[in-house]
This record gives C-alpha cells, structure tokens and sequence, in this order.
C-alpha cells in the first residue's frame, strides 16, 4: 500500500470540500432547496417545445414558480402544464401564460402577464390565454426562402418561393 504524505491528504480534502461547496451552491442556486409553498395552476398549449419539468415560471423576469408536469391531454391534443406560484402572488382570471426563452441559446421558460380582471385563479384553476413555443427553425426558414414549407423550391407545393404568401416580412433581397 502506498503511503501519502500529510501535504497530498490535505490537498485531496480541500479538492473535496470546493467541490461540496460547489454542488451546494448550484442546488441553491436553481430552487431545488427551496422550503416555499405555492399553490398549483393549469395552462393548456398547442406546443411546449424545449420546456420541461423544473423550469422557471415568471412575471416581469422574476421567477415566482416552477413547472412541476407536462402531458398530453388525449381530448384535446393540446399539452397541459401544470406549475406552482408562490402563495401570496394573485393571478386574476385573464391573466396569459407564454413559453419565452432566455436569450437565443438559452433554456426555455413560462413568462405570466396579469391581467386586469377582479376575480382571481383558485388553486388548481387553469390559464386559458396562452401562446406556445416558437420554432427557431421553421421561423428562420420563412426568414430566409421567404415560403411557408422554408425550402428554396417553394416547398411541398413546387411554386416558386416567391409566388407563395408568407407571413414573416424579409429584409434580405430574393434568391435569384
């Protein structure tokens, strides 16, 4: 068996206790030790692309929540999430619920607007105005061919792109 100096044993201890540091502060960090209740809301979308379960809810960039699960409701194909929001924020009836990213490469999050209703959500209760994600993809496709399908050739209809409508305004000169 190998010995090891005094100098190596404090040194692999002092490794170990940085990187307990470390790891507690990144669980911190991200509310996984948070002790706070809240009350649990519903809100159904068309698609949740790239949001998943423990991420950030939000009004005005602070985060009040958590999304704590995502199924497909089999009535509606929609996906239903279902959050938490701190106890004591009061969310009134019309209030809208928008799946928003942090930047362009950054993780996906559930941004609340209130609204101005007097009556407020009860726990369990379900946001009805929502928007889904946006597809990055399909968006730049529009952006750059300027047609629905995002292909140079138009498409699955085979018209050229330009003869197509197309919904996203392009500042870039046509392909020729």
């Amino acid at each position: 068996m190998a010995r090891h100096s005094p100098v190596e044993i404090v040194t692999g201890a002092a490794v170990l206790l940085v990187a307990a540091g470390f790891l507690v502060f990144a669980v911190a960090s991200t509310g996984q030790l948070s002790t706070e209740g809240g009350y649990l809301l519903h809100a159904a979308f068309d698609h949740v692309d790239g949001l998943a379960t423990g991420a950030d809810v939000r009004i005005a960039g602070v985060k009040i929540g958590a999304v704590t699960g995502i199924a497909l409701n089999p009535k509606t194909y929609e996906a239903d999430v279902a959050f938490t929001v701190q106890n004591g924020v009061s969310l009134s009836t019309d209030s809208s619920a928008t799946i928003s990213t942090d930047g362009l490469l950054g993780g996906k999050y559930l941004a609340l607007a209130t609204g101005g209703e007097d009556r407020v959500l009860k726990p369990g209760g379900t946001i009805t105005i929502t928007q889904g994600s946006m597809n990055i993809e399909a968006l730049i496709g529009k952006y750059i061919f300027g047609g629905p399908g995002g292909s140079a050739a138009g498409g699955a209809t085979g018209k050229p792109a330009a003869a197509q409508p197309s919904d996203a305004k392009s500042v870039l000169p046509p392909l020729k």
